[in-house]
């Protein structure tokens, strides 16, 4: 005969007892768990309220938005997931929306990724994805659509009981996009959505924190420290600890306005375009390269920008990236064979002339401007600062990653090396003909190839 230890524990049993994770000692842990039969672990292993963290559970009350402003690493995509799969699985949703802010981060985040829905359910249980559709459905028949922020008008007209919005603080068209998904939350008799994203003090977002029927949870990287890489977080510590992005992207700050800061959210909102102008007059592809390529090395500033015929300036793209030296440079011919530019605009102050020499590689023909600049960023900054202040410059679209590090840099709150920055500031100073440039240094090698040491 077992002894009480030993003896099985009936399904019900389970169910009560194995509530959640973090409830448990580490000896009731290892008990329970050990008098739990093959099928009962294999079920528990698909158990998220069990696994879960406490604020990874849906908030009990009546609530319409449930708004997740988490830390990169907390956990946010996972627990979008398996709410669409809680809710899924009840009966409570029948016709779903996932939106996010491309088609790509969609498929890949949402669905197919690590964390996405798919991966979420049991085998036997595995959603059926055709991604022509645009379409998941579900093994209780509920069928989830995809849409992305770029594509706001797909929105007009599908009605559904459920949303996850994914990352909306980055989204291409926020609030169209939001407006949109709102007017078809209108199936059943409670239609909810959740919203997991990364912080950033868009209106929308700012709107959504006020709002009588939203539910806020708030986290922080660390929340989840247990399940991420020690590398991941020694690196992001080092990095970002202390400074104004770390505050918003580790420990889920929604932050305003950093003293000292040369840019403004409400500046950037305030100027805002969806679309180019019909005349352009130029556009540069400028960079602020990266010469080592690892974990910790800085990014590779990419940014493209355009003078429209109204004298005006266009930020077009920010392309940034983290990448060996071949692969940013692909990036950059890329753009600039992709957007018709006339120049690429790129620093040498490291690189030297070897970085015309790996542009070349890639494609002979392009127009390369090296620059050495010589005074600091915050003085370089400043003149095209005053163009945003001026209500000159637009950016079409968003760009959150580049906005994040024009509006925490400042020379007494530094947010680490702003590559984005720099390179927005040598595209805008090469388009701007009444910002002074001091060619010191001026060699012409060739037809494409032009070096000035900018005293700016």
């Amino acid at each position: 005969m077992q002894s009480e230890s030993k003896k099985k524990l009936p399904p019900h049993e389970t169910l009560s007892k194995l509530q959640s994770l973090a409830q448990l000692s580490e000896t009731e842990r290892t008990s329970l768990i050990s008098r739990l039969t093959p099928k009962q672990l294999i079920d528990l292993n698909w158990d998220w309220r069990f696994w879960a963290r406490p604020e990874q559970l849906a908030p009990v009350g009546d609530w319409r938005i449930w708004l997740i402003l988490a830390g990169r690493g907390f956990g946010k995509t996972r627990t979008g997931a398996e709410y669409v799969r809680e809710c899924v699985n009840s009966g409570q949703a029948r016709r779903i929306a996932l939106v996010g802010r491309t088609a790509a981060d969609v498929r890949d985040v949402m669905v197919t990724g690590p964390s996405g829905i798919l991966n979420c359910y049991p085998p036997d249980q595995r959603p059926l994805y055709e991604p022509s559709k645009r379409r998941i459905t579900f093994h209780t028949g509920a069928v989830a659509i995809c849409y992305s922020s770029e594509k706001p008008a797909q929105l007009r007209g599908p009605q559904h009981d459920l949303c996850w919005a994914d990352e909306a603080a980055a989204w291409s068209y926020p609030y169209e996009t939001w407006d949109q998904l709102m007017f078809g939350l209108r199936l059943g008799q409670a239609p909810r959505c959740v919203v997991t994203t990364t912080p950033r003090p868009i209106q929308l977002i700012k709107d959504l924190v006020c709002s009588k029927t939203t539910q806020v949870t708030r986290g922080s990287t660390f929340a989840n420290r247990d399940n991420l890489a020690p590398a991941f977080l020694e690196q992001i510590l080092d990095k970002y600890a202390g400074t104004s992005l770390g505050m918003q992207e580790i420990h889920a700050q929604l932050l305003e306005q950093v003293p000292g800061a040369l840019w403004t959210r409400a500046i950037i909102d305030d100027h805002r375009v969806h679309q180019p102008p019909r005349d352009i007059k130029r556009i540069v592809v400028a960079v602020d390269p990266a010469v080592s390529h690892s974990a910790t090395s800085d990014e590779t500033g990419i940014v493209v920008a355009a003078l429209g015929a109204d004298g005006d300036f266009y930020v077009i793209e920010d392309a940034s990236m983290r990448a060996s030296v071949d692969n940013w440079a692909r990036a950059v011919v890329t753009r600039y064979q992709l957007h018709k530019a006339d120049r690429i605009v790129a620093e040498s102050n490291q690189g030297g002339d070897l970085v015309d020499r790996i542009l070349r590689q890639v494609d002979d023909s392009v127009s390369v401007k090296l620059i050495h600049a010589s005074k600091g960023k915050y003085v370089r900054a400043e003149p095209v600062a005053s163009r945003y202040e001026q209500g000159r410059v637009h950016h079409i679209g968003i760009h959150p990653e580049l906005e994040d590090q024009l509006c925490s840099y400042s020379p007494e709150f530094s947010s680490g090396s702003p590559d984005r920055l720099d390179a927005l500031v040598y595209a805008i100073t090469e388009l701007d003909s009444r910002i002074k440039k001091v060619p010191i240094v001026s060699i012409d090698t060739g037809a494409n190839l032009k070096t000035e040491n900018w005293n700016v």
